[in-house]
């Protein structure tokens, strides 16, 4: 039995008439009569007793009803479930992000008007570290990452770039410093002699890298006393008094007990957090997240322009309009 056979069965016995099932189905009643007949041969039974005078169904006939109900129902939600994949409507997306991301107010957002818009996508979340994201692309584990990428990753031909948030960078340090005497953007060229709290290299966070650039731009090279692999670690490494430390503005939201923080006065202390993906013709359900998680930050700031990203990289020349917060 087919989806027609199924559907001119369930006519003629929700009628109970030859004529008017014909009618419903908008077809002719002999070939109506034919496909019933070749249902009946091919279970092997009656399905309809038949007069001259009324139609009724037998008692296999009211167990085929029954299942072929169900069977039709079934088969016309999985069509429209294929649909919606096919429209990007349904299915699911592999998202990864590295630790501050969800501390933004933005992935919040994000999140919740992607799950508003389309309901039937399950988005399976992952916490991973840049350098893990990276290969999980490379090795289709995961459909997207939420990142900040170091230059040396930003090379990689292979993973596509898109800049999603805007990053700017705080100054975290002990309360009890002498920093804590003002509220005003401290330029690091002030910090030379500091020790710094930093991210181990080997985490591929971009962290350590754009300390080194603060500070290379300031003159100098940072005194590191101490890393860590963690963002949160080095938070609280600064709360134990080992050293000051640079991380993104979000974890000043933490309220860390004996830790304050300022403002990195320049356009240096920008940075992007990026959506990656692998570099080939996204899916219509990946596109759609893509579209609705970059257009959030357009319509919240209008005036923004972005770095252009290339080749999988990054274009170091700064946007003339951006302005630090």
């Amino acid at each position: 039995m087919d989806y027609r056979q199924l559907r001119y069965f369930i006519a003629v016995a929700e009628e109970l008439s030859f004529s008017r099932a014909a009618r419903r189905l908008n077809i002719s009643q002999p070939p109506l009569s034919i496909q019933i007949k070749a249902i009946e041969n091919e279970v092997g039974t009656a399905l309809f007793s038949r007069n001259r005078r009324k139609v009724e169904l037998t008692q296999a006939g009211e167990v085929l009803l029954e299942n072929a109900r169900r069977a039709v129902q079934q088969l016309e939600y999985t069509t429209e479930a294929v649909r919606r994949a096919g429209r990007g409507e349904a299915g699911t997306i592999r998202l990864a992000f590295t630790s501050s991301v969800p501390m933004r107010e933005a992935f919040a957002r994000m999140l919740r008007s992607f799950r508003g818009r389309y309901p039937d996508v399950q988005i399976e979340l992952q916490h991973m570290g840049t350098g893990s994201q990276f290969s999980a692309l490379a090795d289709d584990q995961i459909d997207l990452g939420i990142l900040r990428p170091p230059i040396a990753l930003q090379k990689n031909r292979n993973i596509k770039l898109t800049p999603l948030w805007r990053d700017r960078s705080r100054l975290f340090f002990p309360s009890n410093s002498p920093l804590a005497l003002s509220d005003a953007p401290v330029e690091m060229a002030e910090l030379v002699d500091q020790p710094f709290v930093g991210v181990e290299p080997v985490v591929n966070c971009g962290m350590h890298e754009h300390l080194m650039t603060l500070c290379g731009v300031a003159g100098f090279t940072p005194r590191i006393e101490q890393q860590a692999r963690e963002l949160n670690t080095v938070l609280g490494l600064v709360s134990a008094g080992l050293g000051i430390a640079v991380l993104p503005e979000c974890y000043a939201c933490m309220a860390m007990p004996g830790v304050s923080s300022r403002p990195i006065a320049g356009i240096d202390a920008e940075s992007w957090l990026m959506i990656a993906m692998r570099d080939r013709s996204l899916s219509a359900l990946l596109q759609r997240f893509v579209d609705v998680a970059c257009n959030l930050e357009a319509a919240d700031a209008p005036g923004l322009v972005p770095p252009r990203v290339t080749d999988g990289r990054v274009n170091a020349e700064r946007a003339k309009t951006s302005k630090a917060r």
